[in-house]
Protein backbone atom coordinates (compact mmCIF):
# COMPACT_ATOMS: atom_id res chain seq x y z
CA UNK A 1 0.00 0.00 0.00
CA UNK A 2 1.35 3.42 -0.87
CA UNK A 3 2.29 6.01 1.72
CA UNK A 4 -0.36 8.35 0.30
CA UNK A 5 -3.09 5.81 1.00
CA UNK A 6 -1.73 5.05 4.47
CA UNK A 7 -1.80 8.76 5.35
CA UNK A 8 -4.74 9.93 3.24
CA UNK A 9 -7.42 7.48 4.32
CA UNK A 10 -7.22 8.29 8.05
CA UNK A 11 -7.10 12.00 7.26
CA UNK A 12 -10.24 11.71 5.13
CA UNK A 13 -11.97 9.54 7.74
CA UNK A 14 -11.10 11.73 10.74
CA UNK A 15 -13.90 14.25 10.16
CA UNK A 16 -16.50 11.50 9.92
CA UNK A 17 -15.30 9.66 13.00
CA UNK A 18 -15.36 12.85 15.09
CA UNK A 19 -18.69 14.06 13.69
CA UNK A 20 -20.24 10.62 13.93
CA UNK A 21 -19.25 10.26 17.57
CA UNK A 22 -20.80 13.62 18.34
CA UNK A 23 -24.04 12.70 16.53
CA UNK A 24 -24.23 9.29 18.20
CA UNK A 25 -23.60 10.71 21.67
CA UNK A 26 -25.75 13.84 21.46
CA UNK A 27 -28.32 13.46 18.68
CA UNK A 28 -30.61 16.05 20.30
CA UNK A 29 -28.13 18.78 19.25
CA UNK A 30 -28.70 18.05 15.56
CA UNK A 31 -32.28 16.81 15.59
CA UNK A 32 -33.94 20.20 14.91
CA UNK A 33 -31.70 20.83 11.91
CA UNK A 34 -32.01 17.27 10.59
CA UNK A 35 -35.79 16.98 10.95
CA UNK A 36 -36.75 18.61 7.60
CA UNK A 37 -34.53 16.16 5.71
CA UNK A 38 -35.13 13.07 7.84
CA UNK A 39 -38.94 13.10 7.91
CA UNK A 40 -39.49 12.82 4.12
CA UNK A 41 -36.89 10.05 3.94
CA UNK A 42 -38.35 8.02 6.83
CA UNK A 43 -41.80 8.24 5.23
CA UNK A 44 -40.43 6.59 2.08
CA UNK A 45 -37.95 4.14 3.64
CA UNK A 46 -39.72 1.83 6.06
CA UNK A 47 -36.46 0.30 7.37
CA UNK A 48 -35.45 3.55 9.06
CA UNK A 49 -36.62 4.45 12.57
CA UNK A 50 -39.52 6.90 12.85
CA UNK A 51 -37.88 9.31 15.28
CA UNK A 52 -35.39 11.82 13.90
CA UNK A 53 -33.18 11.42 16.96
CA UNK A 54 -32.76 7.70 16.26
CA UNK A 55 -31.96 8.33 12.59
CA UNK A 56 -29.33 10.91 13.57
CA UNK A 57 -27.81 8.43 16.02
CA UNK A 58 -27.82 5.69 13.35
CA UNK A 59 -26.22 8.06 10.83
CA UNK A 60 -23.52 8.90 13.39
CA UNK A 61 -22.87 5.24 14.14
CA UNK A 62 -22.49 4.44 10.43
CA UNK A 63 -20.05 7.35 10.09
CA UNK A 64 -17.97 6.12 13.03
CA UNK A 65 -17.83 2.47 11.96
CA UNK A 66 -17.29 3.16 8.26
CA UNK A 67 -14.82 5.95 9.10
CA UNK A 68 -12.77 3.57 11.25
CA UNK A 69 -12.85 0.96 8.49
CA UNK A 70 -11.70 3.54 5.95
CA UNK A 71 -8.97 4.85 8.28
CA UNK A 72 -7.58 1.38 8.99
CA UNK A 73 -7.86 0.16 5.40
CA UNK A 74 -10.37 -2.59 6.22
CA UNK A 75 -12.73 -2.85 3.27
CA UNK A 76 -12.00 0.78 2.38
CA UNK A 77 -14.09 0.89 -0.80
CA UNK A 78 -17.43 -0.12 0.79
CA UNK A 79 -16.55 1.99 3.83
CA UNK A 80 -16.01 5.06 1.64
CA UNK A 81 -19.37 4.44 -0.06
CA UNK A 82 -21.11 4.10 3.31
CA UNK A 83 -19.63 7.36 4.57
CA UNK A 84 -20.54 9.05 1.28
CA UNK A 85 -24.13 7.87 1.68
CA UNK A 86 -24.30 9.43 5.14
CA UNK A 87 -22.71 12.65 3.97
CA UNK A 88 -25.48 13.54 1.52
CA UNK A 89 -28.32 13.90 4.05
CA UNK A 90 -25.92 15.45 6.58
CA UNK A 91 -24.98 18.14 4.08
CA UNK A 92 -28.54 18.75 2.95
CA UNK A 93 -29.72 19.08 6.53
CA UNK A 94 -26.86 21.03 8.05
CA UNK A 95 -25.79 23.45 5.34
CA UNK A 96 -28.89 24.81 3.65
CA UNK A 97 -27.25 28.03 2.52
CA UNK A 98 -30.07 28.80 0.10
CA UNK A 99 -32.44 29.31 3.04
CA UNK A 100 -30.21 31.76 4.93
CA UNK A 101 -31.28 35.41 5.00
CA UNK A 102 -28.13 36.86 6.56
CA UNK A 103 -25.39 37.30 3.88
CA UNK A 104 -22.60 36.35 6.30
CA UNK A 105 -24.41 33.22 7.48
CA UNK A 106 -25.26 32.35 3.86
CA UNK A 107 -21.62 32.68 2.87
CA UNK A 108 -20.49 30.54 5.80
CA UNK A 109 -23.06 27.83 5.05
CA UNK A 110 -22.07 27.86 1.37
CA UNK A 111 -18.42 27.28 2.36
CA UNK A 112 -19.44 24.33 4.56
CA UNK A 113 -21.70 22.97 1.81
CA UNK A 114 -18.86 23.11 -0.73
CA UNK A 115 -16.44 21.59 1.80
CA UNK A 116 -18.80 18.65 2.22
CA UNK A 117 -19.19 18.41 -1.54
CA UNK A 118 -15.40 18.23 -1.84
CA UNK A 119 -15.24 15.51 0.81
CA UNK A 120 -17.93 13.62 -1.09
CA UNK A 121 -15.72 13.77 -4.17
CA UNK A 122 -12.77 12.44 -2.17
CA UNK A 123 -14.91 9.62 -0.82
CA UNK A 124 -16.06 8.68 -4.31
CA UNK A 125 -12.43 8.59 -5.46
CA UNK A 126 -11.57 6.44 -2.42
CA UNK A 127 -14.47 4.12 -3.24
CA UNK A 128 -13.07 3.67 -6.74
CA UNK A 129 -9.45 3.19 -5.59
CA UNK A 130 -8.36 -0.41 -5.98
CA UNK A 131 -5.03 0.13 -4.22
CA UNK A 132 -3.08 -0.62 -7.41
CA UNK A 133 -4.69 -4.06 -7.62
CA UNK A 134 -6.81 -4.89 -10.66
CA UNK A 135 -10.50 -4.25 -10.16
CA UNK A 136 -13.05 -7.05 -10.31
CA UNK A 137 -14.30 -5.67 -13.62
CA UNK A 138 -10.80 -5.79 -15.10
CA UNK A 139 -10.24 -9.31 -13.75
CA UNK A 140 -13.52 -10.48 -15.24
CA UNK A 141 -12.75 -8.99 -18.64
CA UNK A 142 -9.22 -10.39 -18.56
CA UNK A 143 -10.53 -13.86 -17.68
CA UNK A 144 -13.17 -13.69 -20.43
CA UNK A 145 -10.51 -12.65 -22.95
CA UNK A 146 -8.37 -15.62 -21.87
CA UNK A 147 -11.31 -18.02 -22.19
CA UNK A 148 -12.07 -16.71 -25.70
CA UNK A 149 -8.40 -17.12 -26.69
CA UNK A 150 -8.35 -20.68 -25.32
CA UNK A 151 -11.58 -21.49 -27.18
CA UNK A 152 -10.01 -20.27 -30.46
CA UNK A 153 -6.95 -22.43 -29.85
CA UNK A 154 -9.10 -25.49 -29.16
CA UNK A 155 -11.18 -24.82 -32.27
CA UNK A 156 -8.02 -24.52 -34.41
CA UNK A 157 -6.49 -27.67 -32.99
CA UNK A 158 -9.72 -29.60 -33.53
CA UNK A 159 -9.86 -28.42 -37.13
CA UNK A 160 -6.18 -29.20 -37.63
CA UNK A 161 -6.64 -32.71 -36.24
CA UNK A 162 -9.91 -33.29 -38.09
CA UNK A 163 -8.45 -32.79 -41.58
CA UNK A 164 -5.89 -35.62 -41.38
CA UNK A 165 -8.44 -37.84 -39.66
CA UNK A 166 -10.99 -37.18 -42.43
CA UNK A 167 -8.36 -37.88 -45.09
CA UNK A 168 -7.39 -41.12 -43.35
CA UNK A 169 -11.04 -42.10 -43.17
CA UNK A 170 -11.50 -41.50 -46.90
CA UNK A 171 -8.41 -43.57 -47.71
CA UNK A 172 -9.53 -46.32 -45.40
CA UNK A 173 -12.94 -46.34 -47.03
CA UNK A 174 -11.34 -47.00 -50.41
CA UNK A 175 -9.27 -49.91 -49.20
CA UNK A 176 -10.60 -53.42 -49.66
CA UNK A 177 -12.02 -55.03 -46.58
Amino acid sequence: MSVLRVLGRPMLASMFIAGGLESARRPQDVTPVADPVVQPVTERVQALPDRTEQVVRLNGAVQVVAGLMLATGRMPRPAALAVAATLVPTTLAGHRFWEEEDPDARSQQRVHFLKNLSMLGGLLIAADDTGAAPSLLWRGRHTARGVRRDARLVRRSVRAGARPAAAAGRVRGKLPR
